[in-house]
């Protein structure tokens, strides 16, 4: 994979009551390390629906997901469940799995066959624009 190198500001940047003393030091950065520690084990996928809005994913937003990471209870997953990909939070049982959705209007998926769920990666990143694709010149980036 290329390396994909930015200005970084070395600095942290208030999100309260701005320093105006505040001294801004630039280095590069490659965004692969960034977002993806394991790049060879590691996938971008864009986000589709609103069950996991709770979490701060939203339509249309990219995800990272980690491949090489042990899935943990409590981390958010890409899973498949009967030959259906979805995004949720995993929720370890004793005698289950629960997928759960950070939106109260989706129904968990409770899964008590093993064989019936395979996990994909942990979501470990999650690019929200504030900005539209067409304001930034990203049109490319979405399928059409």
């Amino acid at each position: 994979m290329e390396a994909v190198l930015l200005p970084f500001i070395n600095t942290l940047l208030s999100c309260g009551f701005p320093s105006p003393a505040a001294d801004y030091e630039s280095e590069l950065v490659d965004l692969n390390q960034l977002m993806l520690r394991h790049p060879d084990a590691s996938f971008l996928a864009r986000a589709h629906g609103d069950s996991m809005t709770g979490a701060g994913i939203h339509d249309g937003d990219v995800l990272a997901v980690d491949r090489s990471m042990q899935a943990q209870d409590g981390d958010i997953v890409v899973a498949c469940v009967e030959g259906e990909h979805t995004v949720k939070r995993l929720r370890k049982r004793l005698d289950s799995v629960v997928l759960e959705a950070e939106n109260p209007g989706y129904k968990p998926i409770v899964v008590s066959n093993p064989d019936e769920l395979r996990i994909f990666g942990v979501v470990v990143l999650v690019l929200h624009p504030l900005v539209s694709e067409g304001r930034r010149g990203l049109s490319y980036v979405r399928a059409r």
